[in-house]
């Protein structure tokens, strides 16, 4: 029984039981990876493994029990490697981190080149994707924290905490009749088309489910993971913005307007309007793989992310004392 034969199983489960898969992507041959999975059966005297002549089918009622403790072996090799770097280099390092593109974009650059300052050995590695692949990266260990509004914390193999809100905003012409009315309501937005991001993205679904719950039917004409291509199409005249409120925050050539002022003037200017009151605010959430042993530099960091997650509660909630939370 050794760690070759625990890696082998787990990735053949990763590759949805394509042995070719899990051998190229162990950088091995497919014969190796299949003996070394029937020794460790021969060895546990179970099949982890239901087959169809040569082929894996499916994982048989014990090979789910092995597959738990296969994880909670490898977790803890993992910990012990972070455990030898954390004290025999303990200013060094990678830190990888898994998030969005708007978190990325508009939310990290700040608290990655503060980090950069305070230990300029640690290296840093940005992993993007939607939030289930930042999940799944968090869960595969590519990553030791991930940042991401959705999904997150519908992962029982992570420990999330809540980061900090936010809501979305319109971003619009100045000109246009929507940017002086008083107070915006959904029915004014389902009138006119819309530009917002992709369905699984910044908290879209905090928009689709407020207009499915007045039955209104959005002219969404155009979806986007990135806000500023969606602020690019709204000056041409494509449609009104749906965006996060970090991806505006300091731009100058963008007006907040929290109420309504005159529209005139400068066709070309692109105003914001705040809409927490029609979609509600969303909470971004920081996340680590349960069990996971934490460096020096992954507490500051969430600490630079937000004064809400300082080292010990942090510490705290790996521990499993703390898990009620919330802003």
């Amino acid at each position: 029984m050794n760690l070759h034969q625990f890696r082998f199983v787990q990735e053949a489960v990763r590759r949805q039981l394509n042995l070719t898969e899990a051998a190229k992507a162990l950088h091995t041959s497919q014969p190796g990876v299949s003996k070394a999975i029937l020794e460790l059966e021969e060895e546990l005297g179970i099949d982890i493994f239901a087959r169809h002549g040569k082929r894996l089918k499916r994982v048989t009622e014990p090979g789910e029990q092995v597959l738990r403790s296969i994880e909670v072996i490898m977790r803890e090799v993992g910990n012990l490697k972070r455990i030898g770097e954390q004290y025999s280099a303990q200013d060094s390092g990678t830190l990888s981190i898994a998030t969005t593109h708007t978190q990325a974009r508009y939310v990290l650059p700040a608290p990655v080149a503060k980090l950069r300052s305070a230990w300029p050995q640690v290296k840093l590695s940005l992993h993007q994707g939607n939030p289930d692949q930042v999940a799944r990266m968090l869960i595969d260990e590519v990553a030791e924290i991930g940042i991401a509004t959705e999904s997150l914390a519908d992962y029982d193999e992570l420990v999330t905490l809540p980061c900090y809100e936010w809501e979305h905003v319109l971003v619009l012409p100045a000109q246009h009749p929507l940017a002086s009315k008083e107070r915006l309501h959904l029915e004014d937005l389902a009138a006119v088309p819309l530009i917002t991001y992709h369905p699984t993205f910044t908290g879209r679904t905090r928009i689709d489910t407020a207009f499915a719950q007045r039955k209104l039917n959005p002219q969404i004409v155009l979806e986007a993971i990135d806000s500023d291509v969606i602020t690019t199409y709204v000056k041409l005249g494509m449609g009104l913005g749906l965006v996060a409120e970090m991806a505006v925050r300091d731009r100058p050539s963008l007006t907040h307007r929290e109420a309504p002022t005159d529209a005139h003037g400068d066709t070309g200017e692109l105003v914001v309007r705040p809409l927490g009151h029609l979609f509600g605010h969303n909470v971004t959430r920081v996340a680590f793989k349960r069990g996971a042993y934490l460096r020096n530099f992954v507490y500051e960091f969430a600490e630079l992310l937000s004064a809400r997650l300082p080292r010990d509660l942090v510490q705290r909630v790996m521990r499993g004392e703390h898990t009620e939370y919330e802003l």
